[in-house]
């Protein structure tokens, strides 16, 4: 299946200005934005660009902009287990951010503006939302992947982030192609 979520955490265009403006750039140390540069030059060197990742993690671990590059990395490489753990960890960063429950199970359509795709935190909730279910879905877990795919439903019941993709692919698990 193609990187189905990462058209919200690899945004292109204006989507990704405004998100890096608004939450990727802003407070990033000098040094853990070095690393970070480093880290896309070195990246065919697994263990060279790890490393430089794993340095803006130490100088910003909770920064928006070093976890995605943490989560796009490992995602990349096929290191799945280790993308869920950073999805999870932007997935708590946004909860903060957002004054939402840790729990997404008990996030509600009303606490954040959910609707508004100009709402830049609510939306990155969202897109980590949609990370942590793809993922969970990719690595078997499949009824905890579903029901975070249907809470993205709730929230966004408009999907504006491209949910219901997700819930047609859980729906035709274990069906043949030519159902």
């Amino acid at each position: 299946m193609p990187d189905l979520m990462h058209s919200e955490l690899t945004m292109s265009g204006p989507e990704q200005s405004l998100l890096a403006g608004a939450l990727l750039g802003a407070g990033l140390p000098a040094d853990a934005h070095r690393h970070l540069e480093l880290a896309g030059r070195d990246y065919q060197s697994e263990a060279l660009a790890e490393q430089h990742l794993r340095e803006a993690h130490l100088l910003a671990p909770d920064h928006a902009a070093v976890l995605i590059g943490l989560y796009r990395f490992y995602f990349y490489k096929g290191r799945l287990g280790e993308a869920l753990e950073v999805a999870q960890a932007c997935l708590c960063k946004a909860a903060r951010d957002n004054g939402l429950a840790s729990d997404w199970r008990r996030v509600r359509r009303g606490d954040a503006e959910f609707s508004s795709y100009s709402a830049v935190l609510p939306r990155f909730y969202l897109f980590a939302l949609k990370a942590y279910a793809y993922l969970q879905m990719r690595l078997g877990q499949l009824n905890e992947g579903h029901a975070a795919v249907e809470k993205l439903l709730e929230l966004d019941p408009t999907d504006k982030v491209g949910a219901a993709v997700l819930l047609e692919v859980w729906r035709r698990i274990g069906q043949d192609d030519d159902d």
